[in-house]
C-alpha cells in the first residue's frame, strides 16, 4: 500500500493516526441540467479524464462548479504533463429534485407568510433525494439516479466520480453500481436506474471515487451496494469541524470501502480547494493511474 505523505506539504500540525486506513491530516486556510459536454477541445496528445461532479443538498451544478474552479485548474496543471498526459474534464449536472425554501436547513419563514415561503419555483436549491424523517426512506432516489445516468450517457461515459455531502454519498453508490463483478440489486425494488447507469457508462467500472464530507446511506433497499464492500479506489476528505455530517456517518461510509484513503482537515462542511489540499487529491490520482499503468504492463 503506497502512502500519500509525499503529496502533503510539511506543516506544523499533529497527525491524526488511524489504522488500517491511510489517514492524513492537513491545514487550510435555475433549471436542472444534464452534465455539459466538454466545451474546449482536448489538447493534442492528451487523454480526457472525465470526472462526474455531484453537488451537495441545496446546491446545483453551476454552484458546485463555481466553488471548485480552483480545483479544476490545479488538476489540469498537475495531470497534464507526461507521463500521465491526462486532461481532466469536470462535468457538473444538477439534481432533478427542486427543494422548497422550507426544505433548506436554517430556513426561517417570513413574518408575512408570503406565497414564496413554500414555493418550489422560487427556489434554486436541488437534491438527489429527500430523506423521509418519519421512515428514513430516500424519496425521489430513483429519479435522482436516473438523472445521473442521463448525464453520464450525454458525456459518453465517465472515468471517475467526485461528490460533496449528499453528492458524496451518491458518488459512492454510483461507483458501487458500476463495479465488476456486477452486484445484483433486489428484484422487488425499483432499480431500473442500475441498468440505465451501466448502459450509460458502456459497462465500464470507474477508476476512482472521491468523497468530500460524504456519508453512509442506511436504507435497507441500498445495502446491496455496500455488501460486499466497495472495491473502487476511494479517497475521503473529512472536516474535523464538520457539524452538518456527523463523523459517525462519514466513518460509516469509510468502513464500507475496501482499502480507503482518508484525508482529515481541521475545517468544516465544505470542499477544501486551497493548493495544499488539491495536491493531496492530485497525489492520490497520480497513484491510481501509476498503478493502473503498471497493471497493464504486467499483462
Amino acid at each position: 500500500m503506497k502512502s500519500l505523505i509525499s503529496a502533503i506539504p510539511r506543516i506544523p500540525i499533529t497527525p491524526v493516526i488511524a489504522t488500517p486506513l491511510r489517514t492524513l491530516t492537513m491545514s487550510v486556510s435555475a433549471t436542472p441540467a444534464a452534465a455539459p459536454k466538454p466545451a474546449a477541445a482536448i489538447p493534442k496528445g492528451k487523454t480526457p479524464l472525465k470526472i462526474l461532479m455531484l453537488h451537495g443538498y441545496t446546491q446545483s451544478g453551476p454552484v458546485f462548479s463555481s466553488k471548485t474552479k480552483a480545483l479544476s485548474k490545479l488538476l489540469i496543471k498537475a495531470l497534464s504533463p507526461a507521463p500521465f498526459n491526462l486532461h481532466p474534464v469536470l462535468l457538473f449536472p444538477t439534481a432533478p429534485l427542486r427543494l422548497r425554501p422550507s426544505d433548506v436547513p436554517g430556513y426561517v419563514p417570513s413574518e408575512e407568510g408570503g406565497a414564496d415561503d413554500d414555493d418550489d419555483d422560487a427556489s434554486d436549491s436541488w437534491a438527489w433525494f429527500r430523506k423521509d424523517e418519519a421512515t428514513g426512506a430516500y424519496r425521489g432516489f430513483e429519479e435522482g439516479m436516473q438523472s445521473i445516468a442521463a448525464a453520464v450517457a450525454e458525456a459518453g461515459g465517465v472515468d471517475g466520480v467526485c461528490g460533496f455531502s449528499q453528492g458524496g454519498a451518491v458518488a459512492a453508490l454510483v461507483a458501487a453500481a458500476l463495479e465488476h463483478p456486477r452486484r445484483d440489486p433486489p428484484a422487488a425494488d425499483n432499480n431500473s436506474w442500475v441498468a440505465a447507469l451501466r448502459a450509460a457508462n458502456r459497462d465500464r467500472a470507474l477508476d476512482f471515487c472521491v468523497v468530500y464530507s460524504g456519508f453512509y446511506a442506511p436504507p435497507q433497499s441500498l445495502q446491496w451496494l455496500y455488501e460486499p464492500h466497495i472495491s473502487t479506489p476511494t479517497l475521503h476528505f473529512l472536516g474535523s469541524l464538520d457539524t452538518v455530517v456527523e463523523e459517525s456517518r462519514s466513518q460509516g461510509l469509510v468502513d464500507r470501502c475496501r482499502d480507503p484513503s482518508v484525508v482529515v482537515h481541521p475545517g468544516g462542511h465544505y470542499v477544501p480547494v486551497a493548493k495544499d489540499w488539491v495536491m493531496a487529491l492530485v497525489g492520490w490520482l497520480r497513484q491510481q493511474y501509476e498503478n493502473k499503468d503498471a497493471a497493464k504492463q504486467s499483462l
